[in-house]
């Protein structure tokens, strides 16, 4: 599942967001997949983490940003009850995924999952 974010153009990337007072990484990465997907799922492990910076207009700073990125398996749920922050939440094959991602940094990050799934007897990528 990838989503197109509203916020600074179209980019289609994984669910992620702050952590809230009280959570974890964990609780964290399954509420943002929840809220941003309309997905229900836990998480099966750490899959890496990933730094980056950029620029923000609104708060003019400069902003450094960690983001831990899980493998986790869906439950339950309906990606059509995504919240506002998104335009689109959608299931499609890891193929499509590797050529939807906008960030090379969570494409890499999609083939350490196609990886440990392929190792564990998943499905194919």
């Amino acid at each position: 599942m990838i989503r197109v974010a509203r916020s600074g153009g179209d980019a289609w990337t994984l669910p992620k967001g702050s952590v809230e007072q009280g959570e974890d990484l964990e609780q964290t990465a399954v509420r943002e997949v929840r809220e941003e997907t309309g997905l229900d799922a836990k998480v099966l492990r750490k899959l890496d983490e990933v730094t980056y910076e950029f620029y923000a207009k609104t708060e003019r700073s400069h902003i450094q940003k960690t983001v831990h990125l899980f493998l986790m398996k869906y439950l339950a749920g309906d990606t059509a009850d995504h919240d506002d922050e998104v335009e689109e939440a959608r299931w499609c094959s890891l193929a499509e995924a590797r050529q939807m991602l906008t960030y090379v940094n969570e494409r890499d990050v999609l083939e350490q999952a196609v990886t440990l799934i392929q190792a564990e007897g998943g499905q194919s990528a």
